[in-house]
C-alpha cells in the first residue's frame, strides 16, 4: 500500500520528529511505500526513505501551515495514496498523529482580543479540520486526558480517537554495565563520582522549565548547590538560560551540552531526571527514565505524569506550579534515601506495562485506514 506522511519540518532530537520516524520505519518494515512531504529536513535521510521539500509561502507561521496544507492537498489529490498521515494539523488527513496539545484550549485561555488574531483563528480553523464532528480522520491519540479537551470543544465522536501506548526505545531499558557506562560518561564529563547529577532530556528549553530548574538549583542549600551538576541535553536556545544561570550565581553548576544521539548514556550517568515542564502532551523522557532506573521529578501537566504517580519513581509537582515546591522536591530528591526505592519501582513498572509498541500499533491502524479506504474505492 501507498502511504503519504505529512510533516511540517524534521529535525534530530524533536519529540515529534522521532516517533514520525518511528511509524513511518514500522510502515516501510511491513513492505508499504511511504512518501514524505515536509517544508525542511535536517541531518542525515535514512536509506529507504523518499523525502519532497515542499515549497511553501508566507512569512509567519500560521500562513506557512496554511500553505503547506494547500500544497499538500494539491500533491495528495494528484496522486493514488491509500492513506494521508499528517503529524501537523490540516485539512484532508486520513490519520492524525495528536502530538500537540489542544489549540482551543490555550486560545480559550487567552483574551477576547487574541482570540480575534488571524493567527489564532487560522490555528483554530486547521485543529477543527482534523477534530470537528463531521471530519473524517482517525486520532492516534497518545495521551487519555487530551481526549476530554477536544471533544468538549469540537464534540469529536469517541471513536475514532485510538489511544497508542508509550513508544520507547529497548535501549532505554538500564544495561547490566550500567555502573561501567555511568563511571565513563562522568569522566568524560569531568563529573566526580560523589556530585549530584540531575538531567534535563529535551527540545524546546521555555517549555521543558529550563529557567525553573536554574532557579531550582540556585535555591538549593548551600552545601548540596556545591555538589550538584545540572546537563541539559537538547536543542534550543541556551544563551538567555546562561546569563540566567550567572545571575544566579550557578553557572559553574548548569552545562548546556546539546542534542546528542547517546542520551541513554545521560539516563545512567544521573541520579536524577528534572522535567518541570509548562506544557507536554506525553513526555516519552519520563517512561525513558524510568526504563533506566533514573528517579523523576516532574509536573502534573505532563501527559505521562500519571505513570510516575502509579509506579512510585518520583515525585509530581502539583497545579498551580510554584517554584517553592520544586525547590523542595528538589533538594529533597537528591539527598534522599528512597532513591533505590524509586529505582526498583520504575524498572518494575516498565516490565509489566506494553511502553515499547506505539510504532507498530500507529502502523496497525494506518494499514486498517487504509483497507477502509481501498474497498470504499
Amino acid at each position: 500500500m501507498k502511504f503519504a506522511f505529512c510533516l511540517f519540518k524534521y529535525f534530530p532530537f524533536g519529540g515529534q520528529q522521532n516517533n514520525f520516524l518511528k511509524i513511518a520505519k514500522a510502515c516501510m518494515s511491513r513492505n508499504h511505500e511511504v512518501a514524505i512531504f515536509t517544508t525542511s529536513w535536517q541531518g542525515e535521510i535514512p536509506n529507504g526513505f523518499r523525502v519532497s521539500l515542499v515549497s511553501i509561502k508566507g512569512f509567519t507561521h500560521h500562513r506557512q501551515r496554511e500553505s503547506l496544507a494547500q500544497k499538500l492537498n494539491e500533491i495528495t489529490s494528484a496522486n493514488n495514496y491509500d492513506t494521508i498521515v499528517g503529524f501537523n494539523k490540516m485539512p484532508g488527513l486520513d490519520v492524525y498523529y495528536a502530538a500537540d496539545t489542544c489549540f482551543a484550549v490555550k486560545a480559550h485561555e487567552r483574551s477576547f482580543l487574541y482570540r480575534l488574531t488571524e493567527r489564532c483563528r487560522s490555528y483554530l480553523r486547521l485543529e477543527r479540520a482534523v477534530f470537528g464532528k463531521l471530519s473524517k480522520t482517525q486520532i492516534l491519540l497518545l495521551s487519555e486526558q487530551q481526549k476530554t479537551f477536544f471533544i468538549d470543544h469540537y464534540d469529536t465522536p469517541e471513536q475514532r480517537f485510538h489511544l497508542l501506548p508509550p513508544g520507547i526505545s529497548k535501549d532505554r531499558l538500564a544495561p547490566p554495565n550500567a555502573m561501567e557506562i555511568r563511571n565513563e560518561l562522568r569522566r568524560e564529563l569531568n563529573i566526580d563520582s560523589d556530585k549530584y547529577v540531575a538531567l534535563i532530556a529535551g527540545s524546546g528549553f521555555k517549555t521543558k522549565g529550563v529557567d525553573r530548574s536554574i532557579r531550582a538549583v540556585s535555591a538549593l542549600p548551600s552545601e548540596i548547590r556545591k555538589k550538584t551538576v545540572l546537563l541539559v541535553v537538547g536543542k534550543g536556545n541556551a544563551k538567555p538560560y546562561k546569563l540566567l544561570a550567572w545571575l544566579l550565581g550557578v553557572s559553574a553548576q548548569i552545562r548546556f551540552i546539546g542534542g546528542r544521539e547517546d542520551i541513554h548514556r545521560f539516563f545512567t550517568a544521573a541520579d536524577l531526571l528534572i522535567h518541570p515542564a509548562r506544557l507536554e502532551n506525553t513526555g516519552t523522557v519520563l517512561i525513558e527514565s524510568m526504563a533506566a532506573g533514573l528517579p523523576v521529578l516532574t509536573t502534573d501537566v505532563c501527559g505521562f505524569s500519571f505513570h510516575i504517580e502509579r509506579a512510585g519513581s518520583g515525585e509530581i509537582i502539583p497545579s498551580p506550579f510554584k517554584q517553592e515546591t520544586l525547590n523542595r522536591l528538589l533538594a529533597f530528591m537528591l539527598t534522599s534515601k528512597k532513591k533505590d526505592e524509586w529505582q526498583r519501582n520504575g524498572k518494575k513498572y516498565v516490565a509489566m506495562v506494553d511502553v515499547f509498541s506505539r510504532a507498530e500499533k500507529a502502523a496497525d491502524i494506518i494499514e486498517q485506514v487504509a483497507l477502509r479506504n481501498i474497498a470504499d474505492g
